[in-house]
């Protein structure tokens, strides 16, 4: 499977595509995503800020899938072949708002919660970019230094749920050491 080779303006271009898909299906959903409970604050705390998990909204889809990008087409006539399937994820996080395909146990949920603090930390914008850049290098979803980080911080905590951790930390020294 080989990644196509994309301009600087070509990649600048499907970046800001990435940006406006993020903030259009986070617009889309946002308004019907209810708030963290009680229970998954609880087994949050200590990992994430009060404020993020205040702010962060939930949406689990019973009968619907998350739609791929409008652009898709585009890319996969440009010769991509393995983008990432929105259907077939667990979840899909757009800045604050996640979005499960179906029951979200806690470490599906800290697995997002990390992207929301990728998000907070970075912007819509430079997450695009960087998510973007992270694909065309790596050659694939797992590749993706921000999914690496997210798997990473999920792998602690899963060890330990009860040894907490700065995640805003840990992202924060992910993009100072310039691992994104």
């Amino acid at each position: 499977m080989t990644i196509p080779i994309l301009s600087d303006d070509l990649i600048s271009h499907v970046s800001g595509l990435v940006a406006a898909y993020i903030t259009t299906q986070r617009n889309r959903y946002i308004h019907v995503a209810l708030p963290l409970s009680i229970n998954q604050r609880t087994a949050m705390a200590g990992f994430f800020s009060s404020q993020l998990l205040d702010e962060t909204r939930l949406l689990v889809l019973n009968e619907e899938r998350v739609d791929n990008p409008d652009f898709y087409p585009m890319l996969q006539r440009m010769g991509f072949d393995n983008l990432p399937d929105q259907a077939t994820m667990a979840a899909v996080t757009f800045a604050d708002c996640v979005v499960s395909h179906g029951y979200c146990t806690d470490e599906l949920l800290f697995h997002e919660l990390v992207h929301v603090e990728q998000y907070r930390q970075l912007g819509i914008p430079k997450f695009a970019d960087l998510y973007l850049r992270g694909f065309l290098s790596g050659g694939g979803y797992f590749e993706i230094p921000l999914e690496r980080n997210a798997y990473a911080l999920g792998e602690l905590y899963g060890r330990n749920h009860s040894r907490p951790f700065s995640v805003a930390d840990e992202v924060g020294r992910w993009i100072s050491e310039g691992r994104f």
